[in-house]
């Protein structure tokens, strides 16, 4: 059995658990810069304010005061997820990290009886102990415990736990439950589907397999067997990163070369910081720039390139050097730049890097290693204090427009919560 624990609206609850006056209001998190929404309250859900929203399209809601914003604070997101999912590493001896506020539960192993209470027990003792509210969905397959726990979130009389532990729950589950909102399938596939009369995940179910095999091949007979309660889709507990990519769009766009390899060098000393953080090295460095899309009136330029690297690094010099390098060959002036970014990739564990081909390696591995580990001692959890002078000043992230971002109340001294 999975059980699949979901934080509710995440990013707006990690806003509420520090700033309780929020709580029954409608609220929205918006994306890097104060572009667009990217999180919202069950509140501005019922005002009709979509996901991807621009900004500009509800800020007359804000101004009335029926509207709370919030510029995204990824930093104490992150420190919430973790303390969330250490609450869950610690209720059962499986666990894999979906995503920043989603994990699945490995409950083999555990009496069929229990996995009840001991579910409940964890949806309260996550906001007792974090503030967040969470809600879990329990079935024999990762598909069937995705749409358990939207059941679970939707209706309240599950109290924060939906079980689908029979075939009759899992029918009725099933029909109603439409097809794009099952796991694997989604919106761009549910069209072809209606039009041949699947509405409901029950209605894919009850198609047959050499049907299913026809239209949809191995990913969709993947889905079609995990929705009958069949596993195909395996827990991961220990699964390593392909790759590794930071990027920002700018609050004003850049020209000058010098401006945004500042940038630039910021974000690879972050993928650098990364990889060591995971125990990882990669052995290419690949840069690009973006134009602004939305300016039809100006000239469009979308390059990328890509360095590799005689040997795997993990340390700042020669990732920053690599990333610095292929954004030299793709710079082009007279183009109004709005966001760039690097991404490490061809990632291999730290301890099965080989040395360099007939022993000749042009970087001295040895110190630049030592210097990065000196770096990432004396920095802890503030990346700015040492950095290399090709990086600009302040936090890789600063310079973004986040006119309306609360405090980093869980990881920055000066920013904790005052209470009065």
């Amino acid at each position: 059995m999975y059980a699949l624990v979901d934080c509710n609206n995440f990013f707006v609850s990690c806003e509420r658990v520090f700033r309780p006056g929020l709580e029954g209001k409608a609220v929205v998190v918006l994306s890097n810069n104060d572009g667009c929404v990217v999180a919202r309250s069950n509140e501005s859900k019922a005002m009709g304010i979509r996901m991807g929203t621009p900004f500009y399209q509800v800020s007359g809601y804000v101004e009335r005061g029926k509207l709370e914003v919030c510029s995204s604070n990824y930093t104490l997101y992150g420190d919430m997820s973790g303390r969330v999912m250490s609450i869950l590493a610690d209720a059962v001896p499986k666990i894999e990290i979906y995503s920043i506020d989603e994990a699945f539960l490995v409950l083999d192993g555990i009496n069929p009886e229990k996995i009840g209470p001991l579910c409940a027990s964890t949806v309260g003792k996550v906001r007792k102990w974090t503030g967040i509210p969470v809600s879990i969905g329990v079935a024999p397959t990762k598909t069937l415990a995705k749409i358990a726990s939207h059941f679970a979130k939707k209706y309240k009389g599950y109290h924060g736990v939906c079980m689908i532990d029979d075939d009759r729950k899992r029918e009725k589950a099933l029909s109603l439950t439409p097809v794009a909102e099952v796991w694997g399938i989604g919106r761009r596939i549910a069209p072809k589907l209606a039009e041949a009369g699947v509405r409901t995940a029950l209605d894919y179910v009850r198609r047959p397999e050499s049907w299913i095999k026809e239209n949809y091949m191995l990913a969709g007979l993947r889905t079609w067997m995990e929705l009958q309660g069949t596993v195909c889709i395996e827990a991961e507990t220990e699964t390593a990163r392909k790759s590794i990519c930071t990027s920002r769009s700018f609050a004003d766009m850049l020209e000058d070369e010098d401006g945004i390899s500042q940038k630039v060098a910021d974000f690879a000393a972050h993928c650098a910081l990364k990889l060591r953080q995971e125990g990882t090295a990669a052995q290419d460095v690949t840069t690009f720039l973006h134009t602004n899309r939305f300016r039809d009136d100006l000239a469009q330029y979308y390059p990328s390139a890509t360095v590799r690297l005689d040997t795997a690094a993990s340390n700042t010099k020669e990732i920053v050097a690599a990333a610095l390098r292929a954004l030299h060959t793709i710079y082009r002036p007279g183009y109004k730049y709005k966001k760039a970014g690097v991404t490490v990739s061809n990632i291999v564990p730290a301890g099965s890097v080989d040395a360099a081909l007939f022993g000749f390696d042009p970087e001295d591995r040895a110190r630049n290693d030592a210097i990065s580990r000196v770096m990432d001692t004396v920095n802890g959890k503030d990346a700015s204090l040492l950095r290399f002078a090709s990086q600009k000043s302040g936090n890789y992230a600063s310079g973004i427009r986040s006119e309306h971002r609360s405090r980093r109340y869980s990881t920055v001294f000066d920013e904790i919560i005052e209470i009065k």
